[in-house]
C-alpha cells in the first residue's frame, strides 16, 4: 500500500468530519440565537433534509478513512488490530445514526414552534431515543481508548507517541472548558459541531503522522508481529 493510498484514506476521514460538521450547522446555526433546540425548530425543511443526508455521506467517508488507522496498526497483534477496527467502525457508524436521528428532534421542535406547543414536551421522546443511541456506544469507546492509547504510547504502531494527544477521548476532556469560555455564535459553532470537529482533528493528525509512511501492499495479509 503506497503513500498516496494512506493519504487518500486520511483525506476521506477529514472530509467526513467536515461534511457532518456542516450537517451540525444546518441544524444548529442561527445568527441571532444560541438556543440549539429552538434553532433546530426554526430551521427550514431544506436544511433539515440536507443535514440528515449529510449523515450518510459522512459515514461513508469516515469508514473509508479507517483504512488509514488499520494500516497504522498493522504491526500489532491481530486481535488488537481487529478489535480497534471493529470498535472504530461501530463508533463512526453511530455518529451517522445519531446525527440522522436528530432529524426527529428537529422535526418535533419545528412542529412545536409552528403550533405553539411546549418545546421540551414535544421533543422529549426524540431526545430520549437519541440519548439511548449514544449510551450503546460508550463501552466500545472505552475499549477503543484503552487499546489505541496503550499501543500508540508503547510504540507498537506506525503512529508516533504524540498521536495519543489527538485521540478523541483526550480532546473530549476539553469540552467543558470550551463550554465555559465561549459565547454567542462561536459557542454555537464549537459546541454544536464539537464531536465531529474532534474527528476532523484526529484524521488530520493521523494523516500528518503517516504522510511519508510506506506500507507494504500485503498489509491486510501480513501476520501480526508478536510483541
Amino acid at each position: 500500500m503506497n503513500k498516496i493510498s494512506l493519504r487518500l484514506f486520511g483525506i476521506a476521514g477529514i472530509l467526513g468530519g467536515l461534511v457532518l460538521f456542516a450537517g451540525d450547522m444546518l441544524f444548529y446555526y442561527d445568527a441571532t440565537s444560541t438556543d440549539l433546540l429552538q434553532n433546530m425548530g426554526k430551521a427550514s425543511d431544506t436544511r433539515i433534509m440536507a443535514s440528515g443526508l449529510s449523515a450518510l455521506v459522512a459515514m461513508w467517508l469516515y469508514l473509508i478513512g479507517l483504512g488509514q488507522v488499520y494500516m497504522a496498526f498493522k504491526s500489532v497483534k491481530k486481535w488488537i488490530r481487529n478489535t480497534v477496527l471493529v470498535c472504530f467502525v461501530a463508533i463512526v457508524t453511530s455518529y451517522g445514526v445519531v446525527h440522522a436521528a436528530y432529524v426527529a428532534i428537529a422535526t418535533s421542535a419545528k412542529i412545536a414552534i409552528e403550533n405553539n406547543l411546549n418545546l421540551k414536551k414535544t421533543t422529549i421522546l426524540a431526545l430520549e431515543t437519541n440519548d439511548l443511541l449514544r449510551v450503546l456506544g460508550y463501552p466500545l469507546f472505552g475499549i477503543l481508548s484503552i487499546l489505541f492509547i496503550s499501543q500508540v504510547w508503547k510504540r507498537k504502531t506506525l503512529y508516533p507517541r504524540w498521536m495519543v494527544f489527538f485521540f478523541p477521548l483526550l480532546l473530549f476532556l476539553f469540552s467543558g472548558i470550551f463550554n465555559n469560555i465561549l459565547s454567542g455564535k462561536l459557542w454555537v459553532i464549537i459546541n454544536g459541531g464539537f464531536l465531529n470537529l474532534l474527528l476532523v482533528i484526529f484524521y488530520t493528525a493521523s494523516t500528518i503522522a503517516l504522510w511519508n509512511t510506506q506500507v507494504k501492499k500485503d498489509v491486510f495479509l501480513t501476520p501480526e508481529i508478536k510483541k
